[in-house]
């Protein structure tokens, strides 16, 4: 039986320094006590390296599994999907240091972290993300190195140079798989039950829109075609609120069904692209009216456009939209009961100014001008931190606290306009976006989330009107961050957000410069799909031809991979290798006096030989071999210097002659 190899002490110090580098971006959604369990292992795995403790037996193996698998299910509350599987495979990774006897057992780790190292990309994949995943790769390469070279056993700047070059010289061949490989979907994937995901959901209370306009989270990037449109024409339509129960609003089942409703395109299109954050949800956020061409989207019966999976992961996508386009000219009977559905009890004082409105004008659109009025004209105020209201919350906010924010405005005026007999709905989404001039984007972040309202006129359809116009223009004119900068509640959940030093002008342009290195990143390169190869492909070589396109890949990879092998390897240089080469020259000066070194001789026996036939000389031809085969077998560090000085010292003690052969 061969015995176990043991671990060099250069391979066990880079493994340590590769868990550290491996575990730390994970800890932005583990629990801390995974920081005690590696402390733990890794502290006895070095007591035990310094032989001050023994491994652990199979009991106390068998107790250590069981202990951290039932820590991670409390964490987690289970041992399977995303959070609690990560979980479990970073603990794995742990523990299997304690147990680590053989080279083996060290490769299996080296491996194992590979794969953790992609698993921190399924909660952040960003650029800087990107970048600091180079650091435990390099790291688990030192310690794979460390565990195969002996020469750099004692060397950690040598083994991490390798290392470092190991790795670039993988770029050419990682940069010809990514731009030309095809785009294939995942083989398997994990709902992210990500605590950390915000942004709406499929129901609204008034206090629910006022929270998120406390982070600066990004919702979305968007990219337009030409110029961007004003700020006030920025709708970004999310979904459509149609039942309310007194004290919140939610999405009705039939606004969920894929049914495109009729409407009729007029004026000019909008073309442009949005990169969205994971939401969890799957609607997708665009301007009123949209379309998209993402594989597996569709408009869905309240025009919003909705994806077949929730997005968990960033996602780029096309769209065209028509904002003067007529939706629904004409309303079924069940959309108009559904969008004229109200409690059947509360607030008694709207209800009765809904009457005494219908009363006095005589169209619809007469009507909601009057509402509006009464916004702009009373003395209306716009917070995130407006008066508690009781039971009737539609009768208080409108006659007695006037203080709220944009889900309250559009909730009372959709509740108004329904009690006087008009289909209206809420509308959720966001509503402007900070315009990055370096990029030429819209980044719309949580913060300016927003609701409006939609009502239904015979002839034009579905209109779009905003009452927080009417009270805080600023919100529409200038953005959440202008409207509510002097408000305390304003970013409140985001206190290091570097939104808070935007009027610092140099702070300010390096916030915007990075966001635009990140967007260019999440579009090119994350964004990278089998259309967008396609096109470059079809830029490149035009028409393609799949058989001879496989072939030049093929081909091309196989030139390529050669050119690596050969730089790799060097065969034009193995003859400049200076030990051997200053062998050869101590093998010419001997043949000078008439002794060759047999075939298959080595070096120690022609020395030997040598020294036999020439005794005068025979320490200085035996100190050139010992030290040669010192450097060169038994690891000692290599000196050219040093052989070069023996082998003048022989030439010196041997007299010159014409070279000549020995029969």
């Amino acid at each position: 039986m061969n015995a176990i190899q043991p671990i060099p002490r250069i391979a066990l110090t880079w493994l340590l320094v590769a868990q550290v580098l491996v575990i730390l971006p994970h800890l932005l959604h583990l629990p801390l006590w995974i920081i005690g369990l590696w402390l733990a292992c890794a502290g006895w795995r070095v007591q035990v390296f310094r032989m001050r403790a023994r491994f652990p037996s199979g009991l106390e193996r068998a107790g250590l599994m069981i202990a951290t698998a039932a820590a991670v299910f409390f964490s987690s509350g289970s041992l399977i999907g995303l959070d609690g599987g990560v979980l479990l495979l970073v603990a794995a990774f742990i523990l299997k240091l304690v147990e680590l006897r053989s080279r083996r057992d060290a490769l299996l780790l080296i491996f194992l972290g590979f794969f953790v190292v992609v698993t921190s990309y399924l909660f952040d994949d960003g650029l800087l993300s990107a970048l600091y995943s180079l650091l435990p790769v390099t790291a688990l390469l030192a310690a794979l190195i460390g565990m195969q070279q002996s020469g750099l056993a004692e060397r950690p700047a040598a083994t991490l140079k390798l290392a470092v070059s190991m790795m670039l010289q993988a770029v050419p061949l990682m940069l010809l798989l990514f731009l030309f490989f095809p785009r294939l979907g995942p083989l398997w994937s994990l709902p992210n039950m990500q605590k950390g995901l915000t942004g709406l959901s499929d129901s609204m209370a008034p206090a629910d829109v006022a929270e998120l306009s406390r982070s600066s989270a990004l919702a979305f990037r968007a990219s337009f075609e030409g110029e961007v449109p004003p700020r006030v024409a920025l709708y970004w339509r999310a979904l459509t609120l149609e039942q309310f129960d007194g004290r919140r609003w939610s999405q009705s089942l039939a606004a969920r069904q894929p049914e495109p409703p009729k409407w009729q395109k007029q004026g000019e299109p909008i073309s442009y692209s949005i990169v969205m954050q994971p939401s969890g949800q799957s609607w997708l956020f665009a301007l009123d009216t949209g379309m998209t061409t993402l594989p597996g989207a569709r408009q869905m019966a309240d025009f919003h456009l909705e994806s077949d999976r929730p997005v968990f992961q960033n996602l780029l996508y096309q769209v065209q939209s028509w904002p003067q386009a007529v939706r629904q000219p004409e309303l079924p009977a069940a959309a108009a009961k559904r969008t004229l559905q109200l409690p059947r009890e509360g607030d008694p004082l709207s209800r009765e100014w809904a009457q005494q409105l219908r009363g006095e004008h005589a169209d619809s659109q007469s009507l909601v001008a009057a509402v509006l009025r009464h916004f702009n004209r009373e003395p209306y105020g716009y917070t995130l931190k407006p008066p508690p209201v009781g039971f009737d919350s539609i009768d208080e906010f409108l006659f007695r606290t006037r203080k709220g924010f944009c889900a309250h405005y559009a909730g009372a005026m959709v509740f108004v306009l329904r009690a006087a007999g008009i289909p209206a709905r809420v509308v959720a989404g966001y509503q402007g976006g900070e315009l990055n001039a370096a990029g030429n984007y819209l980044s719309v972040r949580q913060l300016d989330a927003h609701a409006w309202v939609e009502y239904w006129q015979e002839g034009r359809g579905w209109v779009t009107v905003d009452p927080t116009f009417q009270v805080a223009p600023e919100r529409i004119e200038l953005g959440a961050d202008e409207a509510l900068s002097d408000d305390e509640a304003f970013l409140e959940d985001s206190p290091f957000s570097p939104l808070h030093y935007r009027d610092i002008a140099w702070l300010n342009e390096l916030r915007l410069g990075w966001d635009s290195i990140n967007y260019n990143w999440q579009r090119w390169v994350l964004g990278y799909k089998t259309e967008q190869q396609l096109r470059l492909l079809q830029r490149w070589f035009g028409t393609l031809d799949w058989s001879c396109l496989a072939i030049a890949l093929v081909g091309g990879g196989g030139m390529l991979l050669g050119l690596l092998a050969l730089w790799l390897f060097k065969p034009w240089q193995r003859e400049r290798d200076p030990q051997q080469r200053l062998l050869q020259r101590y093998e010419a000066l001997l043949l000078r006096h008439g002794v060759r070194r047999d075939k298959g001789e080595g070096v120690h026996a022609f020395a030997a030989r040598a020294a036999g036939l020439m005794p005068l000389q025979a320490r200085a031809i035996s100190a050139f071999a010992q030290a040669f085969e010192a450097q060169r077998y038994a690891g000692q560090p290599q000196s050219t210097d040093q052989l070069k000085a023996l082998l003048r010292r022989l030439r010196r003690e041997l007299p010159w002659r014409p070279l000549r052969g020995q029969h």
